[in-house]
């Protein structure tokens, strides 16, 4: 299976737990609002809800006021996306190395997608994939793109402890913020947060090749999807936990664009001048693997072959021109 598919649907299975785990919560609070004292539910507001409980209602007698509880949300949210920041910082720059050192071997891969359409038998396909894995393999290239699951891993038990702690507290759950209810769904709220992480998508797609965005619309797409369906089917309380991540995320999407970005761009392009990319396919070897010589037609209606000699100096002309783009975005950005 491609591994951008299974990328997706890891984050889809993540989200698929995270929507369990709350609609169940919902569904056993609502009848009665008695908090679960056994079962998977009731191990989990032992260990979450209660303590989230009792941080929310600590820091809401710090902050004092009408809106206390809802401020308190916001504190820890934000500290909380806080601690973050470091690991989604070091995630992002793994994945903008990746995709800077995807532009050098995107000819390699423009030729592998063109044979896939024109592969028809199943050992054809294999060679083909395979050939694709040797070009990340020998370019050191991640198939992952450099970015895992693992802050939206971490962040699920704080989502389902703030969740319990609002649904199966009187308190917490009958407060406001600015007359929204906490323990109720807020579509307002669900709105300005999934539109802070569409704000985050757009920013990111501008430092990727546009080659390449293509693939990763649908991936930046997920993030706010996701922010609005689990904002409309919770509370507005966990509505704010996202509403806080949507502005930490963005000033993190803007330090990326703006400081890591120019930098890593700098570094590879140095890297690929003293170690260039490894040739690993040219189109001779995948016509030899597809068993077809490819003919162009003649303005006079004649068919010229177009030779194995004639393919190998296009595929280099394509690696060389694209060398010298690089340099030339590389002269640009110091001359800035």
């Amino acid at each position: 299976m491609n591994k951008k598919y299974v990328k997706y649907l890891s984050v889809l299975s993540l989200v698929l737990v995270l929507t369990l785990v709350l609609t169940g919560c919902a569904a056993h609070g609502t009848a009665n609002l008695h908090a679960p004292t056994s079962g998977p539910y009731g191990f989990i507001y032992k260990w979450l809800g209660i303590p989230f409980q009792k941080l929310i209602m600590k820091t809401a007698e710090i902050v004092g006021g009408t809106n206390a509880y809802a401020w308190g949300i916001v504190i820890i949210s934000f500290v909380v996306r806080l601690i973050l920041v470091p690991l989604a910082l070091n995630q992002q720059y793994k994945s903008t190395t990746q995709q800077e050192k995807m532009r050098a071997v995107q000819p390699q891969l423009k030729l592998i997608q063109v044979a896939q359409k024109k592969a028809k038998g199943p050992d054809a396909q294999q060679k083909i994939s395979a050939l694709m894995m040797d070009v990340y393999k020998k370019n050191n290239l991640s198939l992952t793109g450099g970015m895992g699951c693992l802050p939206l891993l971490l962040q699920m038990p704080i989502l389902i402890g703030i969740y319990q702690a609002v649904q199966y507290s009187k308190q917490i759950g009958a407060a406001t913020f600015l007359s929204i209810p906490l323990g109720k769904p807020s579509i307002l709220i669900a709105v300005i947060a999934t539109v802070f992480y569409l704000i985050q998508g757009w920013m990111s797609l501008q430092i990727v090749a546009p080659e390449q965005r293509k693939q990763m619309q649908t991936m930046i797409l997920m993030s706010p999807m996701m922010t609005f369906f689990i904002s409309l089917i919770s509370t507005a309380a966990l509505a704010l936990y996202f509403l806080v991540g949507g502005i930490v995320i963005l000033i993190q999407q803007f330090i990326t664009n703006y400081v890591i970005t120019p930098k890593i761009r700098k570094r590879t392009d140095a890297e690929l001048e003293k170690n260039p990319v490894k040739i690993v396919v040219t189109q001779e070897m995948l016509d030899d693997i597809l068993g077809e010589t490819t003919t162009s037609a003649n303005a006079d209606g004649s068919a010229t072959s177009t030779t194995t000699v004639e393919r190998k100096e296009e595929t280099n002309e394509l690696h060389q021109n694209l060398r010298e783009l690089n340099k030339g975005k590389q002269k640009r950005n110091d001359n800035k």
